[in-house]
């Protein structure tokens, strides 16, 4: 069942809390198309640009072009990359008000600081990227923002099953609410 609605979800979180696999899921759950930045950066180096800052905010450029399109056909969006600096947080502030679709935030965390770092030592994604170190996750968590908009946290610590469930009702949960809203402001 086809569940396509305009509006834009984000996934954020530092890297290896499990945002892709969650974006996927969810993607699959609601038949919507997943823009994830790491794949699309690995493309770029693999075209011979060089990593870097560049490259990063290329990849997230293409994300929001894609995304961008999904939304002018009315079709929703979900959007996987870090997310951590408050100027990637406003280019989804930006596209979700050009489009009027509810953005819906989740940040996905691993609360145990152990496993979070086996997370990271034993990952091997095949993307032709490098694979985020722990001093990448500890310089990403010390310029994080916060978000300024509701946000659904999903521990990695959870199972995968779990953080779908919880994600697909906050989904429906912000949606009532705009809707809501929306009413009201009708009257």
């Amino acid at each position: 069942m086809s569940d396509r609605r305009g509006r834009l979800i984000v996934l954020s979180g530092i890297p290896g809390t499990g945002k892709s696999a969650l974006a996927e899921s969810i993607g699959q759950a609601l038949d919507t198309p997943v823009f994830s930045v790491d794949p699309i950066e690995a493309a770029l180096l693999a075209s011979g640009i060089e990593h870097g800052f560049a490259s990063g905010l290329a990849a997230y450029n293409v994300c929001l072009t894609l995304a961008d399109r999904e939304l002018l056909k009315r079709h929703g969006a979900i959007v996987d990359a870090v997310n951590g600096v408050e100027p990637a947080k406003e280019m989804w502030r930006r596209l979700a008000t050009a489009h009027r679709v509810p953005l819906i935030v989740i940040e996905c965390v691993c609360s145990d600081l152990g496993h979070h770092r086996s997370r990271l030592a034993h990952r091997s994604r095949g993307l032709g990227l490098p694979e985020p170190t722990w001093r990448d996750v500890e310089r990403r968590r010390a310029e994080w923002v916060p978000w300024r908009e509701p946000v659904l946290v999903v521990d990695a610590m959870e199972p995968l099953e779990l953080g779908e469930q919880r994600a697909l009702a906050w989904i429906r949960r912000q949606e009532r609410q705009r809707s809501k809203r929306g009413r009201r402001k009708a009257k």
